[in-house]
Order: structure tokens, then C-alpha cells, then sequence
């Protein structure tokens, strides 16, 4: 079990990422900026559940990556989160997304606290898509540039810049686009709705399903074709406000990189883009980074 220290001593910091239907957790260390594999616990959530069986499973999982760690006690928790959330209280407020909906209004941040016997100025929440370019700015495809964008790319669209080291989120799915916003466009659903539209047929998986298909169906084609020309057209404004180095791509939509993105590449030229390096262990290392500047500090 955790120490209840208010010095942040052992370099350990125990990290989560909450996704739509699971979590991960593992310890990072944060000198070397890497999550210690054999802490790495990755559990089936049911988001529809009551809050008692969401956070419970949450602290099972938790529990079980720090019992899978022989050294030092982890200092604190960093939590990557979906929103909407209230990050600095630790109050979750999603609603209306058909996930987590119990624990609207929830303090997280003291049930936590109170099973992993931390004090709760020990816990800290990251907005997710944050938390994964911090990531890959630490540790990743983001490491040695100065002003960073990236995006995330799933089942929503996510937003972060980074300037020497500091991240925050953008929040860029929220901006009207089109008919719609941005998070329309540019999460899986669009291309379910698109594939309808063209093909008169339902995508009952997701874009790795697309991906797999591609070759035969030349639709597919214009479908990737036409995201590409979309984020380009709605990327183009916040590239030329933030003006950064590299833009990075990541979430799952990122594993059909190859079928749009020499096209955004064409269309967002000279502007450098990369591929994420750390898959899911991004978001865990931008989670635990929010701790760096507290080290040999009182909390």
C-alpha cells in the first residue's frame, strides 16, 4: 500500500488512463520517463455501471499494479481523464457521452484518496488527449522539439499543444466545423456515418476494419482521401496561431496513418508530421509527468 508522505521522495509515481470501457495503470519512473513493465495492468471497466462498481474497479486495478512493484512505495497518482472533468477538484461531469454517466458530480479524488490511503493533494488529473502528447513531448515522437501540436484520433478527437515542456489542452473538437464540430468529423463515427452514406452499407467495427478493407473497396479510399482534406482545412487555422515544429498523430485511427496520411502530409506542407511512438503508454507518462515540478518540494 502507498505511504501517505507529503515529500515526494521515491521518484515512483503510480499512473491510469480511463478509457471508454477499460483502464491501464502501471508505475513510472519519472527520472527515465518509462512505465516499469511488469506493473503494467490494463481491466475490463462497464462505464454504464453504478459509480460503486466504476470506482471499484478502478482500485482493484490500481491496487494490482502497485502489488506487482518491488521497490519503493509510488508517491502519487496521476490519472489521465476523458471530460468533461473538473482536473484541479477532482469532480467528474460527464454526461450525455453513454459512459460514466454515475459519476457525474462525483469527487473522485477523495474516494481515491481514501482507498489508496493518499493524501488527496497526492492525486492528480490530466485531461486524456493532455496527458498523451504530454507523453510523447516526454518520451516520444514529440522529444527534442520546442513547440509541439498534437492530436488524438478515436472514438473522439483530442487536442493538445506543447511549448519547452509545457502542455495543455486545446480542446479543439468543441470548434464548430462545417455543420457540426470538430469532434464530428475527425472521431470514428464519422467514418461509420461516411461508409453509410457511400456505400449503403453499416461499419460495424471500426476504422481497423476500414483499414483491413481498403484494398478492395475503392470507397475506402475516398473516404480516408476526404479526412485528410477535412483536418488539413481545419488544423490550417490552428497551425498558423500556434506555429509548431511537428504535428503529432496519435489514437487509434493513427494505426490507418498510411491511407490518409500522405495526403495531410501534401496538404499541410512544409509542416513536419509524425506517427506516436508509445501507443498507450503515452497517456500514463503524460499523466505521471504533471508531478515533475513537485519533487524534492513539500505538497
Amino acid at each position: 500500500m502507498m505511504k501517505n508522505n507529503p515529500v515526494f521522495t521515491s521518484g515512483y509515481i503510480l499512473t491510469a488512463d480511463i478509457g471508454g470501457s477499460h483502464i491501464t495503470v502501471g508505475i513510472c519512473d519519472l527520472q527515465q520517463s518509462l512505465i516499469l513493465p511488469e506493473t503494467l495492468v490494463r481491466a475490463d471497466v462497464d462505464s454504464k455501471a453504478p459509480a460503486e462498481v466504476i470506482l471499484n474497479s478502478w482500485t482493484d486495478a490500481l491496487k494490482s499494479s502497485i502489488r506487482q512493484h518491488a521497490g519503493p512505495g509510488p508517491d502519487g497518482l496521476g490519472m489521465a481523464m476523458p471530460g468533461p472533468f473538473d482536473y484541479p477538484k477532482g469532480i467528474s461531469f460527464i454526461k450525455g457521452l453513454d459512459k460514466y454517466e454515475a459519476l457525474y458530480g462525483r469527487d473522485i479524488r477523495t474516494y481515491l484518496a481514501d482507498k489508496l490511503q493518499l493524501a488527496g493533494i497526492q492525486i492528480h488529473f490530466r485531461n486524456d488527449a493532455e496527458s498523451t502528447i504530454a507523453g510523447e513531448v516526454t518520451a516520444g515522437a514529440g522529444s527534442g522539439y520546442g513547440r509541439v501540436m498534437g492530436v488524438t484520433l478515436g472514438t473522439g478527437f483530442g487536442s493538445a499543444f506543447s511549448e519547452n515542456g509545457i502542455t495543455r489542452d486545446l480542446n479543439l473538437g468543441s470548434d464548430p466545423y462545417k455543420d457540426s464540430l470538430a469532434d464530428d468529423y475527425f472521431s470514428t463515427r464519422w467514418f461509420r456515418k461516411r461508409y453509410d452514406e457511400l456505400t449503403g452499407k453499416p461499419l460495424n467495427g471500426g476504422v481497423k476494419e476500414l483499414a483491413s478493407l481498403a484494398n478492395d473497396d475503392p470507397a475506402l479510399h475516398d473516404i480516408f482521401g476526404e479526412y485528410a482534406r477535412n483536418m488539413a482545412d481545419f488544423l490550417s487555422g490552428p497551425i498558423a496561431m500556434y506555429q509548431p515544429e511537428v504535428l503529432i498523430i496519435c489514437g487509434n485511427i493513427a494505426k490507418a496513418g498510411p491511407l490518409f496520411l500522405p495526403q495531410l502530409q501534401e496538404y499541410l506542407a512544409p509542416l513536419e508530421i509524425k506517427m506516436a511512438q508509445l501507443d498507450e503508454q503515452a497517456a500514463l507518462i503524460g499523466a505521471a509527468a504533471s508531478f515533475k515540478t513537485n519533487y524534492n518540494k513539500t505538497i
